[in-house]
C-alpha cells in the first residue's frame, strides 16, 4: 500500500489529488483545486504559470506525506529558460493569435508529406512547431525549452528533461526514431540546443527540493496520455474518447501510421505509455458547450440536458472543428451564424442549441472512430469515454447510437488516475494499471438504440455542409 500525489492541470483549473493504492484498488481524493485563468499581457494571451505553481505548492502542502509526485497537463505549450535558468516571460497560450497563418507557411516551405513523415502529427495551427516559428525572435535568449509539466517539475526539483508523451505533441519529435527531429529544427531555424534530453514515462524526474528527498516521477505528462493509460479496457479491440474541453478520439496501436491517407485524414500519432502510439484525431469537444453555458450565465446543466433530450432531433448541425468555434466568446451567436451560412434554421432556444452541439459532437466521434479503425486496420468493438464527458449521459448515449457500438463511460478522473497509477507502478505497487482501474471505478454502459439510418442521413447532411 502507498499514497502518491497527482497534479492534474486542465485548461480552466488545476487540482492536486492523492491516490491511496492498495491491492483492492485505488482511492482518489481531491485535496486542492485552483483556477487556471489565462491573462493578456505584453500583447499576447498567456498562462499565469506562477499562479499555477503556487497552486501546486499549496496542494502538496495539504496533501501531507506522500511517496511520490507526478504532474500532467495539456500539450503543445512551453516555457523558455535563459542561461541562468530563469523563465523568459509567462508561456504563451495556444489560443493566442500569433500562430495565424504560420502553419500554412511552414507547410508550404517543408511540405505536408515531409512534416507528417517525421512527426506523424495532425495539422493544427497551435502545435508547438508553429508557435516556435511564430516566436523565433524570442529564441536568441533561450537556453532551454520545457513543456508545461517539465517546467513545473524543474521548479520543484531543479532537474531538466523532456517527458516523451508531451514531447511527441510538439511536431519536432521523430516518431520513427523516438528522438528529437533535429534536421527539421535546423531547416526551420529553431535552435537544437534548447531541447533537453528525453525521458520516458514512469522514470525518475528528480526529488522535491523542499523535502530533501521525496521523488518526483515523470508520468505520462500529456493529460491525454495519462487518461488513455487509465482506460479500463479488457481487450485491445477498443477505441477511446478522452472527453473534456477537447475530445481526443482514437485507438491504441503498437506503432505509428504514417501513410498518405492517414495524413490527409488529419490523424495524429502521439507517444503513449510503454511505447504505444495514441493514434487519434482532435475534435473540438465540450469547449463549445462550455462557452454556450458561459454566455448564458452558467445555468444548471442537468435541466438543460433533460430538455435537450426532448428537443427535435437533427434540427440543426454544425461541424465542431470549424475554425469559427476555436476562439472564446458568444458561442451561441457563432452557432447561429454557422447555421445561417449553411442554409439551416438556427436553433430556437437553449435546449435546441445544446441538442445541436451534442448531436454534432456524436457525429464527429462517429467519423473519427470509423476513420481510425479503417486507416489503422485496428478492429473496434467497444468505445470507452473517459474524462469529464463521461458524466454527460446524453452525449454518451448519442455516441453509442451514432456509432452503432457499445459505449462504456468512466472513469471521470482518468488523467489523475493514470498519473497516479504510473507513479504507483514505478514504485512497484501496481503491475496491471487497467485491471486496477476496473476494480476501483464505476463504469456506466450505453448500448446502441434507435434507427441508425437517421444518424447516417445526418452524417451525410453534415458532410454536405
Amino acid at each position: 500500500m502507498g499514497t502518491v500525489a497527482a497534479v492534474d492541470l486542465g485548461a480552466s483549473s488545476g487540482r492536486v489529488m492523492t491516490a491511496r493504492v492498495h491491492a483492492g484498488g485505488v482511492e482518489l481524493t481531491e485535496v486542492h483545486r485552483f483556477a487556471n485563468r489565462p491573462v493578456r499581457a505584453a500583447g499576447a494571451l498567456r498562462w499565469d504559470i506562477l499562479s499555477l505553481y503556487q497552486g501546486i505548492l499549496d496542494g502538496l502542502g495539504k496533501a501531507g506525506p506522500v511517496d511520490s509526485i507526478g504532474i500532467d497537463s495539456w500539450a503543445v505549450d512551453y516555457g523558455l529558460l535563459d542561461s541562468s535558468g530563469r523563465l523568459i516571460g509567462d508561456p504563451v497560450h495556444y489560443r493566442d493569435e500569433r500562430t495565424s497563418g504560420v502553419m500554412e507557411r511552414v507547410v508550404a516551405e517543408v511540405g505536408a508529406a515531409s512534416l507528417y513523415e517525421v512527426s506523424g502529427l495532425q495539422f493544427l495551427p497551435f502545435n508547438t512547431i508553429y508557435q516556435l516559428v511564430a516566436g523565433r525572435d524570442s529564441l536568441d535568449r533561450a537556453e532551454t525549452l520545457l513543456m508545461i509539466p517539465d517546467l513545473l517539475t524543474y521548479w520543484l526539483t531543479g532537474s531538466i528533461g523532456a517527458e516523451v508523451t508531451n514531447a511527441s505533441t510538439t511536431g519536432l519529435y521523430d516518431v520513427r526514431t523516438g528522438d528529437w527531429a533535429r534536421p527539421l529544427m535546423s531547416r526551420l531555424g529553431i535552435p537544437e540546443r534548447i531541447f533537453p534530453p528525453l525521458r520516458p514515462p514512469g522514470t525518475p524526474a528528480g526529488v522535491l527540493r523542499q523535502t530533501g528527498g521525496m521523488p518526483v516521477i515523470a508520468v505520462a505528462s500529456h493529460d491525454t496520455a495519462s487518461a488513455v493509460a487509465a482506460v479500463p479496457a479488457t481487450t485491445p479491440e477498443f477505441a477511446y474518447i478522452s472527453s473534456g474541453t477537447w475530445s481526443l478520439v482514437g485507438v491504441e496501436l503498437p506503432k505509428p501510421v504514417l501513410t498518405e491517407e492517414s495524413r490527409k485524414a488529419n490523424f495524429t500519432n502521439e507517444a503513449g505509455l510503454d511505447g504505444t502510439t495514441r493514434y487519434l484525431r482532435n475534435v473540438m469537444g465540450l469547449w463549445i458547450l462550455q462557452e454556450c453555458l458561459r454566455a448564458w450565465g452558467d445555468p444548471e446543466l442537468a435541466g438543460l440536458l433533460a430538455a435537450a433530450g426532448r428537443a427535435r432531433p437533427f434540427a440543426a448541425l454544425i461541424d465542431p472543428d470549424d475554425p469559427s468555434f476555436l476562439p472564446p466568446g458568444d458561442m451561441p451567436g457563432r452557432i447561429a451564424a454557422y447555421c445561417e451560412h449553411t442554409g439551416q434554421r438556427p436553433p430556437a432556444g437553449e435546449p435546441e442549441v445544446v441538442r445541436c452541439v451534442l448531436e454534432s459532437l456524436a457525429l464527429a466521434y462517429r467519423r473519427a472512430v470509423h476513420d481510425a479503425a479503417r486507416l489503422s486496420g485496428h478492429d473496434v468493438k467497444v468505445i470507452h469515454i473517459v474524462g469529464g464527458g463521461a458524466r454527460n449521459g446524453l452525449l454518451c448515449q448519442m455516441t453509442a447510437d451514432a456509432t452503432g457500438l457499445p459505449v462504456r463511460a468512466g472513469p471521470v478522473e482518468a488523467a489523475a488516475l493514470g498519473n497516479a497509477l504510473v507513479q504507483a507502478r514505478a514504485r512497484g505497487l501496481v503491475t496491471d494499471i487497467r485491471e486496477l482501474v476496473r476494480r476501483s471505478e464505476p463504469i456506466t454502459a450505453y448500448e446502441p438504440r434507435g434507427d441508425r439510418s437517421l444518424w447516417s442521413t445526418a452524417a451525410d447532411r453534415l458532410t454536405d455542409h
